[in-house]
């Protein structure tokens, strides 16, 4: 489903990646793209290629997650072109009712598994 005002969708999930720690918003393929230290970790796209579709892309363990997703949720959840296979899953932006904090969440666990993996400190032996 196509959401009523993509500017709002956009600028709200906008608000959510900004909002992560170390992370920048680019264009990326004709697609806004949220990035940590240079990783993907979220895609916005309205009608992409006329998909009829408004939607926020993430990162996700693999297949096996995205599998879950899709038949837990598919009205929310959907297969996203080209980066489906790569363990990304698409949720959908466009309801009024579209739950924010779920969307926040997923978004943030993205950022988590895009982000660089932080080396503890150790003693000095």
């Amino acid at each position: 489903m196509l959401s009523p005002d993509p500017n709002a969708a956009l600028a709200r999930l906008r608000d959510i990646c900004l909002a992560l720690p170390e992370t920048d918003e680019i264009v990326s393929h004709g697609a806004t793209a949220f990035r940590v230290h240079g990783k993907m970790f979220a895609y916005f796209q309205h009608n992409h290629h006329g998909d009829g579709l408004t939607v926020v892309s993430v990162k996700t363990t693999g297949r096996e997650e995205q599998d879950l997703l899709l038949e837990v949720d598919p009205e929310l959840y959907s297969w996203p072109a080209y980066i489906g296979p790569r363990g990304w899953i698409a949720m959908s932006l466009a309801p009024e009712e579209t739950d924010w904090a779920h969307i926040a969440a997923r978004v943030a666990t993205s950022h988590a598994l895009a982000a660089p993996k932080r080396r503890g400190h150790q003693a000095p032996g």
